[in-house]
């Protein structure tokens, strides 16, 4: 019955778009080409293995004055095809390195998107930053939206030094989308209401007031041992 209730809750979770918004292939002298970027100097493209046994597409966008690096994981429905232009903008008004990846199975990662791959998936990610750019944790900060809040908190529970955790419309768990239930089951997914209080740096949490207040709390604050910082964006309707 858990695994069940788990597989449902993951079909709920994953929307990755089809076919896929863009395509990596091959140059001569073994550069990865990301199709519809124009060439750019300070961008590279990675091909990551993953403890799953996947192929995971990495971006890596380069500022020249970069003191802060984000490791970017995207929301349900979309892969880095449709994700690039908002990146190129992050870089320039934040003037910080973009680190941004595809889930299994999301773009031209190979695989099926899974809550245990997204975790496979982000570490390959995070041992790219730390051993092929030399970033530090310190120098940090993980952004997690809606499912890849997930995978944010994964990696955010384990590390305890990072600069600071960004959740941009997040979930409190699996089973707790499609059900307001008050306790963790075993059989849940990402169940980060629990992964959170293993926080130890500044949070900054981004959701809407109208779901906040539907949900009574995103995250309640006995959960939270960090320092937290709240915006709540009203709708414009």
């Amino acid at each position: 019955m858990g695994n069940v209730t788990g597989s449902v809750a993951a079909k709920f979770a994953f929307f990755p778009p089809d076919p896929p918004t863009y395509d990596v292939t091959k140059e001569e002298d073994g550069r990865l080409i990301f199709s519809g970027v124009t060439a750019d100097k300070n961008m590279d493209v990675h091909l990551l293995d993953t403890k799953g046994g996947n192929k995971v597409v990495a971006t890596f966008w380069k500022h020249p004055f970069a003191r802060f690096t984000i490791l970017y994981s995207h929301g349900n429905a979309a892969d880095l095809g449709q994700m690039h232009e908002l990146f190129i903008e992050l870089r320039a008004h934040l003037r910080v390195n973009i680190m941004s990846y595809d889930y299994s199975g999301y773009g031209a990662s190979t695989g099926k998107p899974s809550e245990f791959n997204t975790y496979y998936d982000i570490e390959a990610v995070y041992n790219c930053l730390k051993n092929h750019y030399g970033i530090k944790q310190e120098d940090l900060i993980l952004y997690g939206q809606s499912v890849g809040s997930g995978p944010t908190l994964h990696l955010g529970s384990r590390l305890q030094k990072l600069r600071g955790v960004v959740l941009h419309s997040a979930i409190l768990s699996g089973i707790r989308v499609l059900y307001p239930v008050k306790m963790t089951f075993w059989f849940d997914i990402f169940k980060n209401i629990d992964k959170i209080r293993n926080v130890s740096c500044p949070v900054l949490v981004i959701h809407m007031k109208a779901i906040v207040k539907l949900n009574s709390s995103l995250f309640p604050l006995k959960n939270i041992i960090c320092d937290v910082s709240a915006v709540f964006i009203k709708p414009a309707n």
